[in-house]
């Protein structure tokens, strides 16, 4: 047996204690000014990209559409855990009600589901543009795009939910003092009576199994982009495309590795990398791609990055036509 039953006779705590980064209070007030600027680059920019598709009618292509939602699900992201990271950092406000602590875990796990999903999609989407340019409508209907991502919601919560039910009806009788800056659920589990480890091995397999299919599939799509790209005879063809997938993969590795880390690192022992490094990179790997997703991803396609000029423009003319 794993370990002992769950005594639902426990009384849960009221509160949790987020700790923040353990070992680096010194730096909290450094960390808050340095997550205040990236979360509202993330929220001007992401907010910049979904105003900008939502109202532009000659941008509704499956890329365009994807790259809207992404948009919304960083914010959400990175909103889920930001504001009150930064609480604790600046002010040492720490606490969390028992229901806001499990409201955060699942949303942070889910948006993080959808969100590998949704980088699956996009790369099958630039797949199909450059490698079936002729057969692009024929495949990605709107009927495909729907399937596509009802699919990623649906993976997300089937996968969420039993997580965030395992963690929540553990037993706890000891210290509510979570030692990290958000509700992960690890560091919460670690928390309870009972043996822990059900649950963490239900993360492990499901994330290895998520991760695992959308990292070798969305791999798998760049390989045969660049084949196609390196077999036209244009070099400023192959340079562009070299530029533009060698951005995209670098932010997937600040997504994926920094993640992937939080996840098997506990399993491989504590001295494989210190607590206050683990605790880090989880943070900054729910909020360095939302603030950069948009500039990659968004900014670097023309159509968006011309849309977003003209707004800023007419913007600016506006106000300066109401201020004489």
């Amino acid at each position: 047996m794993l370990g002992l039953p769950y005594n639902h006779t426990t009384e849960a705590p009221a509160t949790f204690i987020l700790v923040g980064i353990p070992g680096l209070q010194s730096s909290h007030l450094w960390l808050a000014v340095s997550l205040s600027i990236m979360y509202t680059t993330a929220l001007l920019a992401n907010t910049l990209i979904v105003t900008i598709i939502w109202m532009d009618s000659t941008l509704q292509e499956p890329m365009y559409c994807f790259l809207c939602v992404l948009a919304a699900v960083d914010m959400v992201m990175a909103s889920s855990v930001v504001p009150n990271m930064v609480s604790i950092f600046s002010s040492g406000d720490n606490t969390i009600s028992f229901n806001a602590c499990f409201t955060q875990m699942y949303l942070v796990h889910a948006a993080t589901a959808v969100e590998s999903g949704l980088l699956l999609a996009m790369a099958f989407d630039r797949y199909v543009a450059i490698c079936k340019p002729l057969h692009y409508k024929r495949i990605l209907t709107p009927r495909v795009m729907l399937g596509i991502s009802v699919t990623i919601t649906i993976r997300a919560t089937v996968f969420m939910t039993p997580l965030s039910w395992m963690v929540s009806h553990l037993p706890f009788c000891g210290s509510n003092m979570v030692l990290h800056s958000y509700c992960e659920h690890i560091a919460v589990a670690k928390l309870a009576c009972a043996d822990p480890r059900p649950s963490s091995l239900y993360s492990l397999i499901g994330t290895s199994i998520i991760v695992g299919s959308d990292v070798a599939f969305i791999a798998a799509s760049y390989i045969l982009i660049l084949q196609a790209v390196f077999s036209l005879s244009s070099k400023n063809a192959q340079l562009k495309a070299l530029s533009t997938c060698g951005s995209h993969v670098g932010v997937m590795a600040l997504y994926y590795l920094p993640g992937m880390a939080s996840i098997y690192v506990p399993w491989l022992g504590k001295d494989i990398m210190p607590v206050h490094i683990q605790v880090l990179l989880a943070d900054l790997y729910l909020i360095i791609p939302p603030t950069l997703n948009p500039i990659i991803y968004g900014l670097r396609i023309k159509q968006i990055r011309n849309r977003t000029w003209s707004l800023l423009m007419h913007c600016l003319f506006k106000h300066s036509n109401l201020g004489s």
